[in-house]
């Protein structure tokens, strides 16, 4: 059974275990303070063409959602997310938990556009006796595989500017949609035209890790007291900032990000070949395939996947997730299984 049912199932490139290997004894300061850090902060500060970004390493995603989101709202505010956005459907309620209300709105491809956002404010407006939407959390790429354009990106900044909003980006798979081959973002792109956002290690090649970034450094004032009283400031905080060194000192972040594209996309071509067709358009490393229950059937004997969504009495959609890692001969082998089916 051969697993594409998500994108770290794998452990961490090997460069990123040499480097821990090698620097195991030399003792660092702790709690983030270490040099490992200050470089690896210095790369993505000239990555980002932002020398006034603030940067911090933290452990997990929903973990990163849950700080920056409970530390920047008040406690009347509110957060806007597609429905399908992983703060409203997989984090068993973490940012409510905190006292704010996710308020989500149906989008076709898993993307906000301004008049999504300009709906939400027009029905939050009886205030004081409604919460205050504040936040606008969007993810690229998306938890349905598609990526924002520059274009919608900064349409999307300039609307969250003129209404008092901020813009945070979920990058758990940046790196996927960065490297997708129809992107035309950038990291220092991202960093012009969103508020905070972050950096995903965990499903790009790293043991686990998230960097997150403030573009707006005023924004980030005292952060580190919450990451502190939420138990998120690791001790040994040089566990997650050599990572990041590793993976940015040079383009391997893209490299593994491009590499795991590239096999979904030959996977892509397949589906298309036998004359399916998908949920969504994705050009990244998650693919939504509508196939016939019993051509799913068969591949579920040999391959793990999600059944996503039930489309009629004889299909349904599945997700596919290839990663930096995935075996390419078993990336083949689904190829042939899917053209027997």
């Amino acid at each position: 059974m051969y697993n594409f049912k998500n994108d770290y199932s794998e452990g961490a490139h090997p460069r990123i275990l040499d480097k821990l290997i090698e620097t195991n004894l030399v003792q660092q300061s702790g709690y983030g303070e270490d040099e490992y850090a200050q470089q690896a902060k210095a790369i993505l500060k000239e990555r980002l063409n932002n020398p006034d970004a603030g940067i911090y390493f933290v452990s997990g995603g929903t973990q990163t959602n849950l700080l920056v989101i409970s530390f920047l709202l008040r406690v009347h505010e509110a957060v806007i997310s597609a429905k399908t956005g992983h703060i409203a459907a997989n984090e068993t309620g973490a940012i409510e938990a905190t006292g704010h209300k996710v308020i989500t709105t149906e989008t076709a491809d898993g993307k906000l556009r301004p008049e999504d956002i300009a709906n939400v404010l027009e029905a939050y407006a009886l205030a004081p006796h409604v919460v205050k939407p504040r936040i606008v959390y969007i993810s690229n790429s998306t938890e349905i595989g598609t990526i924002y354009t520059r274009d919608e990106l900064k349409a999307l900044f300039q609307f969250c500017q003129s209404h008092h909003l901020l813009l945070y980006l979920d990058g758990a798979r940046l790196g996927h949609a960065l490297t997708a081959e129809n992107s035309d973002l950038t990291l220092a792109a991202i960093s012009e035209y969103t508020d905070v956002f972050y950096i995903g290690g965990t499903k790009n090649g790293a043991l686990l890790g998230e960097a997150i970034i403030f573009n707006k450094p005023e924004l980030a004032i005292d952060f580190d007291y919450a990451i502190k009283q939420k138990g998120a400031m690791l001790a040994k905080g040089r566990i997650l900032s050599i990572q990041f060194l590793e993976l940015f000192k040079d383009d391997l972040y893209f490299d593994l990000a491009q590499q795991a594209n590239a096999l979904a996309m030959r996977i892509a071509s397949a589906v298309r070949e036998k004359g399916y067709t998908f949920l969504t358009e994705s050009t990244t490393n998650q693919l939504f395939p509508i196939l016939p229950k019993k051509v799913i059937e068969r591949l579920s004997q040999h391959y793990q996947f999600y059944n996503w969504k039930n489309i009629d009495d004889e299909h349904t959609a599945i997700r596919l997730i290839t990663s930096w890692a995935t075996d390419e001969e078993k990336v083949e082998a689904f190829i042939r299984d899917l053209q027997e089916a």
